[in-house]
């Protein structure tokens, strides 16, 4: 009878969960998760002066609970004085760039951070935070999803911890310090003196904050590990004519029978005996149930701290059969629900709702990796998190924007490249489909990292898109020794525990060492050093392979420099600019053509993932100052697509794929050859001048074409034969810039202060044709619903424009063409100012240009 009562009610609850008479995101009305993103103030501090450091340092802060006289940290401090900022906040964005000859300097971006920037290099946050009296009996858990660096938090004077991670966030239990008739006060001191990595990172509380309100009994943020088991369906032929059953092609739903495991933690604090029931629903993304719901007993008697400030920790575990499964995959991320709800005393009085996928991975030594039973090679990108304008405090909808970028060139996998991504990058790779390799900072088994190792794992676990772990990258001398190995077995045993599902990799940049910790590593992972592979596997054949980093091309895109008299294009060394072609790799990389015509040979390698996605601040090799970043990214730093990016689409998609390089704009070079390249897929290319013929070339599998052509003004096509189709298409000697074209990403945002637009920005001739080589100076605007820039940026790695203009006055210039901004509309800005936004751009001696954009809830 109790079972029955408990089915209804919790039928109904889920219904009304999944109509939305909930609070969002699944939520009980005695469950809620806030953003802590406004309300926040912010000030320089001083790690050399504690008088400029509001006297921390110097006054006594540790000999009584809750005493913070004379700092910043006091409740009582006046802050008035201090800058509003919203989260997520990267102020060294907003710091000048700076001349070093250090090389942590260098290759952090020139920014002023670091130990030797002691005036710029700590951060003071203070928010203001009411609570209610009538929330008294709930349990409040504070959440940090990512501040760069070393973090000390409190509330009302009251330490609460330290976060020494840069890329995981924190959590902790406020709820004894809290005052429920006047103002909380939350201090956070970020010191950003030490870096973590060797590229940009940022400074600030660069990610998400959240304040969750809990029960008593309550599921954490990161309490559910769901995975399934499915029986895999019969594998398609890999490359090679391996002896596989094939199934259905490449981008059809694929089914089979799965068998999913939730197991939901459950917390609780009160010094008595708790019992509860879990139940876990099962839903596809449609809303449709799957089965009846689970229903599991939970007994949470007091005890040891199982968690922080818990007094009891129990675990549920419950199984639901998925007749039909539906497999996730990049070509088709299914993501179904699962909702669990605690009942107590027949309330419901936790819930939460989870995405989840089901897939099956298999990683052959011999035969390569299987996704759902068939063969998939891994045409992967690693990437670091800064974007151009908004440095690491990167938007959520911009996680998306730069997603669809790598979908669109055929990336199906990512490799968070060296550190914990955020979780809204996630969200975005389990939506859009790609695979990620998710990354753990550094190889080191000291009780602080193996937590930073168990809290990524625990909570990423869950995620659809992880599909393998990595434990480190490049340890230099360690990983070839006994000390690297322990410690690569206390990570592997760690994720082994916290889940079983997959298996793990470590980034090596060794050619054929099979020691430390490659001697007991379950995947084999390659950083460059591509022609020992072969060798590696022939000596080592049990052992599974992948490209973690691979290729390395530097160009700056959009840019050419032909030599006069052979056509070739040259470094130019001055400006700090390499030839926007497949052409210069560093001594311990290759070019993006020698390593894929090496992996896509073989059905054991894995594929790999090249080396970036996109350019990235800091590491601006080969140069030094006056280059601010890298010149690695197969697009630049804003998302623009270099050359680079049309080999790879043409090797990673079946679509026709047929570009043309360079531009052809070389006013004063006429009768002088100049070096054209073809990207395509197709089967033979003609390229023709104004209407005469150059030659038809077979296009080698994985390579490109070039033609020496002697330039003369007009039109310069390509005419390309795949089997039975053709297609064309060609560059052409523009006329001067005209007029400004203003392209967004998206025609319509969200009016909350969060969302975000790109608006990408090019000029035309008169006659309608982008100029591929205008270097104009563009200067922004906005005018209807309240709206903001964020930040601005143009991919020239040179550039020492600000990315931001707090005080107004936005403007950029192009680059080679091209330059992006990237706006916010304010929360409730569909008031009486209008539903929309208008953004101009103007130029001198250009026509301007208008784009309205919709604003909504």
């Amino acid at each position: 009878m109790l079972r029955c009562w408990l089915c209804r009610l919790c039928f109904l609850a889920f219904v009304f969960l999944a109509k939305g008479v909930f609070p969002a995101n699944g939520q009980t009305l005695t469950h809620r998760t806030v953003s802590i993103d406004e309300g926040w103030r912010f000030h320089l501090g001083d790690a050399s002066d504690p008088a400029r450091d509001f006297g921390y340092g110097l006054e006594t802060i540790f000999s009584k609970s809750g005493k913070a006289g004379g700092t910043a940290i006091d409740a009582r401090f006046n802050d008035s004085a201090w800058d509003p900022v919203r989260l997520p906040h990267d102020w060294a964005e907003t710091l000048p760039f700076v001349p070093s000859d250090n090389f942590d300097v260098a290759s952090h971006g020139f920014k002023p951070i670091g130990g030797r920037f002691p005036q710029t290099s700590i951060g003071w946050y203070r928010r203001h935070l009411a609570v209610p009296a009538s929330d008294s009996g709930a349990r409040f858990v504070l959440q940090f999803d990512g501040i760069f660096r070393d973090a000390r938090i409190w509330i009302n004077g009251f330490y609460l911890g330290r976060n020494e991670s840069g890329y995981l966030g924190a959590s902790y239990d406020i709820t004894d310090y809290l005052d429920f008739h006047h103002d909380n006060v939350l201090v956070v001191r970020v010191d950003a003196t030490q870096y973590e990595g060797w590229f940009y990172e940022g400074a600030g509380i660069y990610r998400h904050a959240w304040l969750h309100t809990y029960q008593p009994v309550y599921i954490p943020s990161d309490g559910l590990f769901i995975h399934a088991e499915v029986a895999e369906p019969p594998a398609a032929p890999a490359p090679g004519g391996l002896a596989t059953t094939a199934v259905s092609a490449p981008g059809t739903p694929t089914s089979s029978v799965a068998i999913v495991h939730v197991e939901t933690t459950v917390i609780g604090n009160r010094f008595v005996t708790d019992t509860c029931t879990v139940v876990t629903c099962l839903t596809t993304r449609e809303g449709r149930r799957i089965g009846a719901p689970v229903y599991t007993p939970v007994a949470l008697a007091p005890g040891g701290l199982a968690a922080t400030q818990a007094t009891a920790q129990a675990t549920a575990q419950a199984t639901a059969r998925v007749p039909t499964a539906r497999l996730w995959s990049p070509d088709d991320p299914y993501l179904y629900r699962a909702t669990v709800l605690i009942m107590q005393d027949g309330k419901v009085i936790d819930s939460t709702t989870q995405r989840f996928g089901i897939k099956t991975v298999r990683l052959d030594a011999e035969k390569g990796l299987f996704l759902n039973g068939t063969h998939l090679e891994i045409k992967g990108v690693d990437c670091h998190q800064d974007h151009a304008g908004v440095g690491s405090a990167v938007p959520d909808a911009l996680q998306y924007y730069r997603v669809r970028l790598l979908k669109a060139m055929g990336v199906n996998a990512y490799r968070t490249a060296h550190a914990a991504p955020t979780p809204e990058l996630l969200d975005a790779c389990d939506s859009l489909g790609l695979l990620v390799l998710d990354e753990n900072r550094l190889l080191n088994s000291s009780p602080e990292y193996l937590d930073q190792w168990e809290r990524l794992i625990r909570r990423d676990r869950s995620r659809a898109c992880v599909f393998l772990w990595s434990i480190g990258n490049e340890e230099g001398h360690i990983q070839t020794r006994a000390t690297g190995r322990r410690i690569a077995e206390t990570l592997i045993q760690r994720q082994r525990l916290l889940d079983p599902t997959r298996t793990c990799t470590y980034a090596a940049d060794l050619p054929d060492v099979y020691q430390g910790v490659n001697e007991v590593i379950p995947v084999r992972g390659f950083n460059y050093r591509q022609f020992a592979v072969a060798d590696y596997h022939r000596d080592h054949p049990g052992q599974p392979i992948i490209g973690t980093e691979m290729g390395s091309t530097v160009t700056t895109r959009g840019f050419y420099n032909p030599d006069p008299v052979t056509g070739a294009f040259r470094v130019d060394s001055a400006r700090g600019y390499l030839p926007d072609q497949d052409i210069s790799a560093p001594w311990w990389a290759s070019r993006a053509e020698t390593w894929w015509t090496l992996a896509a040979a073989q059905p054991w390698w894995m594929g790999g993932f090249v080396w970036t996605g996109f350019d990235y601040r800091g590491e601006p090799t080969p140069f030094a100052w006056p280059v601010i970043h890298s010149h690695f990214g197969l697009m630049d730093d804003c998302g623009f697509p270099k050359n680079i990016y049309y080999y790879y689409q043409s090797w990673w998609t079946n679509r026709e794929v047929l570009h043309i390089s360079p531009h052809w704009n070389w006013k004063g070079r006429e009768g002088q050859p100049i070096a054209v390249w073809v990207n395509s897929n197709a089967d033979q290319v003609e390229l023709r001048l104004n209407g005469k013929s150059l030659g038809e070339k077979a296009m080698p599998r994985n390579g490109h074409l070039e033609w020496t052509v002697p330039f003369a003004p007009g039109r310069l096509e390509a005419i390309a034969h795949k089997g039975s189709q053709k297609f064309k298409t060609a560059v052409e000697t523009t006329g001067a810039p005209y007029r400004i074209v203003l392209e967004p990403d998206t025609n319509a945002i969200t009016a909350d202060g969060k969302d975000a637009l790109v608006v990408n920005v090019h000029v035309v001739d008169q006659q309608g044709r982008e100029v591929p080589d205008a270097q104009n100076l563009i200067h922004f605007a906005l005018n209807g619903a309240p709206a903001r820039f964020i930040g601005a940026g143009n991919g020239d790695p040179t550039s020492h424009e600000p990315d931001q203009y707090p005080a107004g006055g936005w403007q950029r210039h192009l680059f080679n063409g091209k330059c992006q901004v990237i706006l916010q509309a304010a929360g409730g800005s569909t008031a009486a100012s209008g539903p929309t936004i208008t953004v101009r751009a103007e130029a001198d001696g250009l026509q301007p240009a208008e784009v309205t954009i919709r604003t909504g809830p």
